[in-house]
């Protein structure tokens, strides 16, 4: 069975007719799956789910997603639509699964709902690829999110980032880029078109590690990818250039 039609089935056994309308997302719908993708799935429902529910989703995702079965990563997101809609931020999650805390779950974490600040993002990003699985267009079962929230919500990822820098090289750089852009275009774009956007306002000394980072996503698996000491030294200028840029954003921006 399609991996998608595994997702889809999945939250349905579980939650039935409290399924309002699931939705692909991401990669999928901003040009297209790349090496290193995940699946992204919204998942929209009439009711938070109870610790069994919470404990079966988990089980499935767990058999799902991942190269344990040669399947690509999948992050699946629910949302208790009377708790994004009206629209408030930040916005509630009622469960999140990536495969970046596969680790945690197989301890015994099950994923429990809190606020989430880059739902913004995923439901912005979900509107505006339009691509419903199960349910009625997306736009007649969520709000779009205000222009102040998105701006918001980019920004408040940005430590995190910095963080992971050294760890994730790749997606930090992709994802600054993508949070430029974002904020100057209002619209979210690929991270391989957001890239280009950025390269083509960098000067000539902060394109090859952004030039690099984007070929790496175009082209190769996590495991795959390489770095050399040159351009892991020009890493930290160019992301401290697009902070700037983000900064300057910012301050021309209005909150709510």
């Amino acid at each position: 069975m399609d991996q998608v039609q595994e997702i889809v089935r999945l939250a349905d056994g579980v939650l039935g007719r409290d399924v309002i309308g699931t939705y692909l997302h991401g990669s999928s719908v901003l040009g297209g799956l790349r090496p290193a993708s995940d699946v992204d799935v919204l998942v929209v429902a009439r009711r938070r789910m109870d610790e069994q529910d919470r404990r079966a989703l988990l089980g499935g995702l767990l058999q799902i997603s991942g190269s344990r079965n040669e399947a690509r990563p999948v992050e699946l997101t629910v949302v208790v639509q009377s708790e994004v809609r009206p629209w408030r931020y930040p916005p509630t999650c009622d469960f999140l699964y990536g495969e970046w805390l596969r680790a945690e779950y197989e301890a015994g974490q099950v994923p429990q709902p809190e606020p989430m600040p880059d739902l913004a993002l995923l439901v912005s990003m979900a509107l505006s690829g339009d691509h419903s699985l199960t349910g009625p267009p997306l736009s007649e079962v969520l709000d779009p999110v205000p222009r102040a929230d998105l701006v918001g919500a980019s920004v408040a990822g940005v430590p995190g980032l910095l963080d992971a820098l050294d760890s994730d090289t790749r997606n930090v750089l992709l994802t600054v880029a993508r949070i430029w852009t974002t904020l100057a275009t209002g619209r979210i774009r690929s991270k391989d078109a957001a890239a280009d956007w950025a390269l083509a306002r960098l000067p000539p000394e902060h394109r090859p590690a952004l030039e690099h980072a984007r070929q790496l996503y175009l082209d190769c698996t996590y495991s795959e990818e390489s770095w050399s000491d040159a351009l892991l030294t020009r890493v930290r200028p160019v992301v401290d250039r697009v902070l700037v840029e983000i900064d300057r954003l910012c301050t021309r921006i209005p909150r709510a």
